[in-house]
């Protein structure tokens, strides 16, 4: 047999998947060879070998790297057991032997498979663990940036600490795992001045008494701009005329000139604008700005820094800050109350603007020239704001005031130094108390010691006091015990002591240090007991934090932190920029995903469901009869599916589908590919080299079609196999264009329009006509597969390991409990996180 005959230790198929493919067979005729019920485990299984895996699998040819020559029952190694399990896979599912071999029986398959998984579990007290642990990791850039924003009590993206911090890498999509979180001399480098950098601008800032700023004119704006605004407004209006997200990034960002140097320290400011939304009446045609005139114009805030970018021009650091309702009739003051950094200025963009407003003024001007005194086509708009209808969102007036004094003191002097804020006197209890909710542990007496040695040599260095305990809180930043999940448990002790425990389940579910409630549950030794662990499970759960686990596990379970990695072209796809499309997507798998975590919902959904979660957006996207009744101020609904053949699950999601094309096209094999490895958990061999097998064109345009092209490339026999599990977990998806639009034809192509076929069998014989069928497969055969997967996924996310053989033992438990309570998801996650494998180091 060819290496892709085999799919490695990453799946396992459970008993009760046996009779379901099986299911339907007729059993009245006798089978071809009936072995003795009496006869030796051994003696079938060395019997079975012999007469349907020898030709391949023999000491002589053993391809690929698998001979059963020397494989024999009782099991007695973790290799044995993995060849064991791949034999399972195989026979259960009628991948192997191949269908040009001889086939065994039914009776035969059911008596290797009884007989290997008896003596599997006859191993499991006598095979040990190959030594799997999780290595001792460092917090991902994600877990770092919510870790410093919840010991300060404040979001820090606006400072973006991690802006040039290495990318963190991942394994099998997941950024938790701890051998691949490397730490290098640039990156501690990097620790250092993003401490720094925090702690000055939040703690290390001078009095500054508020001030108040007043701007009614030179609201310049650059480029094409320039020169109308200043011939017909005198730059006494600051106009936005589309969404920042675009190619010419004229009129995206709105700046004030005369404030370029920013605010002086951080804080927080008020910002007050007189502004109205203008021609929202327009009688130009809506489909030249691309634009849904039924919606109110929308106003937001986003940071900008001169010293960083053209300040007209996207920059890497602007999360938006606040947004807002603009008025229509005349203009209204609108508030806002934002945090900045010191050195930044507000920006104003119009996130649900026209798209591209240079190709828009353009348009209106040829077409509707015949209105205008003095027409020009091209890029006039001067003449469209003379005397046009132009949307757009005007801005007379603009006041800042800042920085506003917090009562009580600010968030991070809070944070850092208490009620009573810093004392001199009281320094060292003040930092050793904050560095016990850094480490998440109680301090031991070398950490005491290094914290106060500090302290102590910056004031015999004659730094004020303040400035002391400042330097010590940035040593304490970037100490190991802050920057790694280190663990204090002890090498001899396998099970996690509180302390350790409480970080892991935290940084599972919250990406953040334990709360005080998990940390005195630690510091009773209570955490331990599995009542109380499971009580701070639900707890932590139900707390709005878990989106961080949502988000963070989405992102590596479903790769979905790809999305926008190969997008479409904008031409032929522009929705999905105007209308930013990949944050809908990914909210509605978030959504969906948390709806079964909180009502314990069946993780059988996630396969097929008849109910979605969209907003306005999607619903539009999808052709749902809510994308007429929904509105953008409504954000995302839990709709019925009328037609859950066509969506439902998520093989029907935009994200999904997004994520597993390329931006451009779509291919089978790829698609296939996704499935086999985040739905099945199977992850098929790499292909062969270029120059053995000629890549397959994914192309699928003009006559020739997809299938055709891969029954050609099939005909190869090192390509055959592969395509034979692959092809048909991805042809019931070409039914959806590359960001999941439903279709039933490819793009024309040499006026050729080939229909698409989503129409498959699987290598075990069962068929399906099209996509809903292909699901129904899906549930009926695969559930446990299905559900398998999503526990060990769940196990490597939250220890930051992959699963080992021996650890499947108890993925048997787990999997038979969770079957147990309907398949719940918050069954499943409180099960994992409550098992031996996540409580061990």
């Amino acid at each position: 047999m060819h290496r892709s005959h085999f799919i490695g230790n990453q799946t396992r198929v459970p008993a009760c998947l046996i009779a379901l493919c099986l299911a339907g067979v007729q059993w009245f005729s006798a089978p071809r060879n009936v072995w003795a019920a009496d006869e030796k485990p051994a003696a079938v299984v060395k019997a079975f070998l012999e007469s349907y895996c020898h030709d391949c699998h023999s000491t002589d040819s053993a391809e690929g790297e698998r001979e059963f020559d020397s494989f024999t029952l009782p099991l007695s190694s973790v290799p044995q057991l993995i060849t064991a399990d791949e034999i399972i896979d195989q026979v259960t599912l009628k991948s192997m032997p191949p269908d040009d071999a001889d086939q065994p029986t039914d009776n035969e398959r059911l008596a290797i498979i009884k007989h290997l998984r008896s003596s599997i579990s006859q191993a499991r007290d006598k095979i040990q663990s190959t030594g799997g642990r999780t290595v001792m990791r460092r917090l991902s850039n994600r877990e770092y940036q919510v870790t410093l924003a919840t010991l300060f009590n404040r979001r820090v993206d606006t400072l973006g600490l991690t802006a040039d911090f290495p990318k963190d890498n991942t394994s099998h999509h997941v950024d938790t795992i701890g051998e691949s979180l490397v730490t290098s001399g640039f990156l501690l480098d990097q620790y250092f001045q993003s401490a720094s950098r925090l702690v000055e601008a939040r703690l290390g800032k001078p009095e500054t008494p508020p001030k108040s700023w007043h701007f009614t004119d030179n609201f310049r704006q650059y480029e094409e701009l320039t020169g109308s605004h200043k011939s017909v407004f005198k730059f006494k209006f600051l106009c936005l005329y589309e969404q920042p997200n675009t190619d010419t990034r004229q009129g995206g960002y709105g700046h004030i000139e005369d404030f370029l140097q920013g605010v002086p320290v951080s804080g927080l400011y008020d910002i007050e604008v007189h502004a109205q939304a203008m021609h929202r009446d327009t009688h130009y045609d809506p489909k030249i700005f691309r634009i849904d005139f039924s919606e109110p114009f929308q106003l937001a805030v986003v940071p900008g820094d001169v010293t960083k970018g053209h300040i007209h021009y996207p920059q890497a650091i602007e999360p938006i800050l606040g947004t807002a309702i603009v008025p229509d009739d005349q203009p209204e003051w609108i508030r806002f109350r934002v945090w900045l950094e010191a050195g930044q200025t507000p920006r104003f963009i119009f996130p649900n603007g026209p798209y591209e407003s240079r190709a828009s003024v353009i348009a209106t001007n040829k077409r509707y020239k015949k209105e205008f005194k003095n027409p020009k086509e091209g890029v006039s708009r001067a003449t469209l704001l003379r005397e046009g209808a132009l949307p757009h969102i005007k801005i007379g007036e603009i006041k800042i005031r800042g920085p506003l004094k917090e009562p009580g003191g600010s968030k991070e002097e809070l944070a850092v130094f208490g009620e009573q804020g810093f004392q001199s006197k009281q320094a060292l209890d003040q930092l050793r108390a904050f560095a016990q909710r850094a480490y998440r542990r109680t301090l031991d007496d070398s950490d005491r010691q290094r914290i106060e040695a500090i302290y102590q040599k910056r004031l015999s260095q004659n730094a004020p006091p303040r400035q002391a305990a400042l330097d010590t809180l940035k040593m304490i930043l970037c100490s190991p015990a802050f920057l790694y999940l280190s663990e204090i448990t002890p090498e001899t002790e396998s099970e996690l002591r509180p302390f350790d425990l409480a970080s892991r389940l935290s940084y599972a579910l919250w990406a953040a240090p334990p709360d005080d409630a998990l940390f005195a549950s630690a510091q009773s030794g209570d955490l331990t007991k599995p009542a109380e662990l499971k009580k701070q499970i639900h707890r932590l759960l139900s707390d709005d934090r878990s989106a961080e686990f949502v988000n963070g596990f989405l992102d590596s379970w479903l790769n979905l932190r790809d999305i926008g990695n190969l997008p479409p072209p904008r031409k032929a796809a522009w929705e999905y920029y105007s209308e930013n499309l990949p944050d809908a997507m990914k909210t509605e798998s978030r959504l969906f995903f948390t709806n079964l975590l909180k009502s314990n919902g069946s993780v059988i959904d996630f396969l097929q469901s008849d109910y979605t979660f969209v907003d306005k957006r999607l619903a539009k996207l999808y052709q749902l009869p809510e994308k007429d009744t929904l509105r953008l101020k409504d954000g995302f609904q839990r709709v019925r599916l009328a037609k859950p053949a066509q969506r439902g699950g998520l093989l029907g999601m935009a994200s999904v589908l997004t994520v597993s094309a390329n931006g451009v096209d779509t291919s089978p094999v790829t698609r296939g590919v996704w499935v086999s490895e985040n739905i099945l958990g199977v992850t098929p061999p790499p292909p062969p080299p270029p120059d053995e097998v000629p890549a397959l064109d994914s192309n699928v345009s003009g006559a020739t079609t997809i299938r055709e092209k891969l029954a050609k490339h099939s005909e190869d026999k090192t390509c055959v196999v592969c395509h034979r599990n692959i092809d048909p977990l991805g042809f019931a998806l070409e039914t959806f264009d590359p960001t999941g639009r439903w279709r039933t034809k490819y793009p024309a192509a040499k006026g050729k329009s080939p229909q698409v076929d989503a129409s498959g069998e699987f290598p075990s014989g069962e068929t399906y006509q099209d996509f809903a069928s292909f699901k129904k497969i899906l549930v009926k055969s695969r559930q446990d597969q299905f559900t398998r997967h999503l526990i060990q996924k769940l196990l490597t996310y939250t220890t930051g390991r992959h699963m080992e053989r021996v650890d499947q033992y108890e993925i048997d438990d787990l999997l038979h409990r969770v079957k147990k309570d309907d398949f719940g998801l918050q069954t499943m996650v409180t099960e994992v996180l409550a098992s031996t494998i996540f409580r061990s180091r």
